[in-house]
């Protein structure tokens, strides 16, 4: 059992420093980045000032492209029969009432709407913003969209009249976005994801949603699933297709399997991490002052590796995974306003931010509580706060402890908070053998090397 434990430990360590690994590469990625966009906008100024009025005249069109994107083709079926028989202008009436229902829940869900044409609606995720979610969230919006015309179908045939179907296909893939407008602006997706969509769109059944098995991989482990065998796409073989039928019983709150309970909200929050990370390491490359050599982006990548280890290592569950990960995500973004009290306006920051995605105001107290914790001296008080604290100072216990305390050495010289070197030393030596890691992980993995590093840096100490 100790064995089991020790090599599931043991390959966690090895997937966080192949993930480190990728951050730190990530943050020099966004260092060149940020870099050559400044060169963009200083000869974008330019033109823009030397063109002067014929500005106004410039086309407000343009195309990105997205690596992944999630499009929802809608279809009505039998809307043309029924538009034979019934009041045309009142079925119309009904469609747009379902469409603009269809237009709540995709703003609920952060899908862009790109356009309804007839008896089609077709909307997208990860447009305009990218994000790892969209495929989930476009599978999600799909079951509401479908619960939601269940649900006025039966209404209607209580009252003895006749209602249409809607046959809903998904896929997921790179897409081009043509933006156009100023004040109002829209997007015409273009490229073979959308084709896809529609295609899978004329392979679902009525009250069916068919996913593509690009779709089904990245959602395959939320919902159930039914194999709708394959479609013949050009130069890709035959595409399998996949019925959605629900949320997994494990995550769902209730019998029909469209509403997500906490299971869900925490699987899909880790899985969103990965986003919010994106956004907060590139906030910190652009706005951190200069002289901050050891509190920077590899920082808090560390911090936020340290803590998923330590956390695993005490036997967190996964929802406090969540939350000690996205505590030493923001644990420092308060340096970009300076040091003092950065732990206080990190914590503003954090209560800005996590709003938008999907955390509750109990999560995000107890994660300014966490941040809040990694003020020196440390004096935490829940198991949450003391892997924090750990995380942070996670380096005075490891083999790196002289080139990254050479970094926090020279960060606070140069703000002249700091003097000789040999001043130094002295205050590392003290601050040391005074400071203690508070989880059982950490002192196994960390402790020994402390003592060691106590011991090495006395030897270079000169006496007055």
């Amino acid at each position: 059992m100790i064995d089991d434990k020790h090599n599931e430990l043991i390959s966690r360590i090895s997937a966080l420093v192949k993930e480190n690994n990728k951050l730190k590469q990530q943050a020099e990625e966004l260092s060149l980045k940020i870099e050559s966009l400044t060169t963009q906008n200083e000869a974008l100024k330019e033109e823009i000032n030397s063109e002067g009025q014929n500005e106004k005249e410039k086309s407000h069109t343009q195309s990105l492209r997205f690596k992944m994107a999630t499009v929802l083709y809608a279809n009505v079926v039998g809307f043309g029969t029924l538009h034979k028989e019934d009041d045309p202008q009142q079925l119309i009436d009904h469609l747009d009432e379902v469409f603009r229902k269809f237009d709540k829940i995709a703003d609920k869900y952060k899908i862009q709407k790109i356009k309804s044409i007839g008896d089609t609606y077709i909307c997208a995720g990860g447009v305009p913003l990218k994000n790892n979610t969209n495929p989930i969230d476009v599978v999600m919006a799909a079951l509401e969209m479908q619960q939601f015309l269940d649900a006025l179908r039966l209404n209607y045939e209580n009252e003895g009249k006749k209602f249409w179907d809607m046959k809903i296909g998904i896929h997921t893939g790179p897409v081009v976005a043509v933006v156009s407008g100023k004040k109002k602006i829209s997007y015409e997706l273009k490229g073979e994801t959308l084709n896809i969509a529609s295609r899978m769109e004329a392979a679902s059944l009525p009250g069916k949603i068919n996913i593509s098995v690009m779709t089904y991989e990245l959602v395959r482990d939320y919902f159930t699933c039914d194999y709708n065998g394959k479609m013949p796409v050009k130069y890709q073989g035959g595409l399998e297709m996949y019925f959605v039928r629900r949320i997994k019983k494990m995550y769902s709150k209730e019998r029909e399997g469209i509403i997500p309970n906490e299971a869900f909200r925490t699987k899909y929050g880790l899985r969103q991490f990965a986003d919010l990370q994106e956004i907060i390491l590139d906030k910190l490359e652009k706005e951190l002052p200069a002289y901050l050599y050891y509190h920077n982006v590899k920082h808090t990548i560390d911090v936020i590796t340290q803590a998923e280890l330590i956390g695993w290592g005490e036997g967190i569950t996964d929802e406090e995974i969540l939350l000690i990960k996205t505590a030493a995500l923001f644990h420092d973004t308060g340096q970009i306003y300076g040091s003092k009290d950065h732990e206080f306006n990190s914590t503003q920051i954090a209560r800005e931010i996590l709003p938008d995605y999907s955390y509750s105001n109990e999560q995000i107290d107890e994660i300014c509580s966490i941040i809040m914790a990694t003020k020196l001296p440390p004096q935490p008080e829940t198991l949450l706060q003391r892997i924090i604290c750990d995380s942070d100072l996670d380096y005075l216990g490891r083999s790196d402890f002289i080139p990254v305390s050479n970094t926090l050495y020279k960060e606070l010289n140069e703000q002249g908070l700091m003097g000789s070197i040999n001043d130094w030393n002295k205050i590392q030596v003290k601050f040391l053998s005074s400071h203690q890691f508070f989880t059982n992980t950490a002192k196994t993995l960390r402790e020994i090397n402390k003592q060691e590093q106590i011991d090495r840096i006395s030897k270079l100490i000169e006496e007055d």
